[in-house]
């Protein structure tokens, strides 16, 4: 048995883990760039944007971390003006092997480049970077979660450190089990990690601690720019009483079972991984910011145009799915621009 960060970490990325598997993230569940090519289009927007914050630059990086087999890095690429396209430089960062065919524009590499200018898009990256789980046992005591390859579990020691700082700052295990704990409840900084406090047994967290290192050393390599993470997560007061650890197998949800048969993840404390200067909006507000609206296209166009009216109403059920309530639309974006203003500056969250 180990924690479940070391399990994650084998069952996704090792020799035979998931995400070097042939079929590729799309075969298992799709993300708002499988979900339509209006994504990439307005990632392309933003990129724009970016580029002209910075005084349209000799080379403009667009680097994708997580980048699956290239879908958004393509898409990006291709949705860009000529102009544009001809300073722009794609970088996909991913674990597993360059996909054959794939536009020679774009560099394939398992770590970002450094110093570059431009957006660094982090599309559901965050939620596949691996992590410790911890659970309150039955004397009120945060414990490390070990796991089998089977999936099973038992608790190990008790959460030190860096580890017990992240979760009394981030993630306090001082809730009941029918909820998490009042905001800006915190414990006492002597007598053990949750001293003073009543933990319920069975309550369970995420420790985010890696996340905020990989974004936070992502987010440096960046020279100038913007760099913008989606993913679906949770804020402080908010957190789900007994964590999100959960699996996907060919479009369904399963259990997070670590022998490289599933998609392992959780959401992702956001507000965490946040840096100064950062902020958070809602994947509905950037992206009607950024053009893309469900909107229906208005029914004299049927008589003027079928064919194009047939394809405004694909492209509004297509938004619409992006932006949903309760679905897409949802995801967090957190954007932190580097050396630049905000280009998206002015939308809300």
């Amino acid at each position: 048995m180990r924690g479940w960060r070391a399990a994650t970490e084998d069952a996704l990325y090792g020799p035979r883990g998931f995400y070097r598997r042939p079929e590729g993230p799309a075969g298992h569940f799709r993300t708002s760039v499988h979900a339509s090519p209006l994504f990439a289009r307005a990632v392309a927007r933003l990129l724009r944007l970016v580029d002209e914050a910075l005084a349209h630059p000799a080379e403009l990086a667009f680097v994708d971390m997580g980048a699956g087999r290239g879908e958004l890095v393509t898409g990006v690429l291709r949705a860009l003006p000529a102009d544009v396209a001809a300073r722009a430089r794609g970088y996909a960062v991913e674990r597993a092997a360059r996909p054959a065919g794939l536009d020679h524009r774009i560099e394939w590499m398992p770590e970002p480049p450094p110093g570059v200018t431009g957006l660094l898009f982090a599309n559901e990256w965050l939620d596949n970077v691996p992590l410790d789980v911890a659970e309150v046992d039955a004397h009120g005591v945060p414990r490390l979660v070990l796991v089998g390859p089977d999936g099973t579990e038992c608790l190990g020691g008790p959460v030190r450190g860096a580890d017990a700082a992240w979760l009394r700052r981030w993630w306090p295990l001082t809730g009941t089990a029918d909820g998490p704990a009042p905001a800006g409840r915190s414990s006492s900084d002597s007598g053990g990690p949750f001293a003073g406090d009543s933990p319920s047994e069975g309550l369970r967290a995420e420790i985010g601690l890696p996340r905020d290192a990989a974004w936070a050393s992502a987010v440096a390599g960046l020279g100038r720019g913007l760099a913008v993470a989606v993913d679906y997560g949770h804020g402080a007061g908010a957190r789900p009483p007994f964590g999100t650890l959960t699996g996907f197998r060919e479009g369904r949800g399963t259990a997070p079972v670590p022998d490289g048969s599933c998609d392992i993840t959780a959401h992702v404390a956001l507000d965490a991984c946040m840096l100064p200067g950062g902020r958070l909006l809602s994947q509905r507000a950037a992206l009607r910011a950024l053009g893309v609206s469900g909107e229906r296209p208005p029914a004299s166009l049927a008589a003027t145009d079928p064919a194009g009216y047939v394809r405004a109403l694909a492209a509004a059920g297509e938004a619409a799915e992006l932006t949903a309530r309760g679905g897409l639309g949802d995801f967090g974006w957190l954007v932190q621009p580097v050396g630049v203003t905000d280009p998206l500056a002015g939308v809300g969250g």
